[in-house]
């Protein structure tokens, strides 16, 4: 069953619920550190591990680059930045400040994108 969900509207989810603290340890899952679009109402498959539904019909597989569809978790290796960071590369070395603001800073960026390429379609088609 696929993803019927806006991009543009995921995306605004995703940076509320950033802005908001989402990621933030809380007391029912501070045994590990919570990830990005993973531990998010973003997600496909929230604390349902029993009933998983592939990666693969998220709507956020559009931004994953081609290559890396088939990883274990594919949207880690969406490109945050023109230096080519991703959440698996700053999970590596960036601190929890950086990659919250990183990813705020992308989510920021692609939604202006969308929203200014839903605006120009709209311009062209006839009313």
């Amino acid at each position: 069953m696929a993803d019927n969900r806006n991009l543009l509207g995921v995306l605004k989810a995703e940076l509320d619920f950033l802005e908001k603290g989402g990621y933030r340890s809380t007391g029912s899952s501070s045994w590990r550190p919570q990830f990005i679009f993973e531990d998010s109402p973003t997600c496909l498959n929230p604390n349902a591990p029993a009933q998983r539904r592939p990666c693969s019909e998220c709507v956020l597989m559009q931004l994953v680059p081609p290559e890396r569809n088939r990883e274990r978790v594919p949207c880690r290796h969406i490109r945050l930045n023109e230096q080519g960071e991703t959440l698996d590369s700053l999970y590596r070395s960036g601190t929890p400040e950086e990659i919250e603001a990183t990813v705020a800073k992308w989510l920021r960026a692609k939604i202006q994108e969308l929203e200014g390429a839903k605006k120009a379609k709209s311009a062209r088609s006839p009313s």
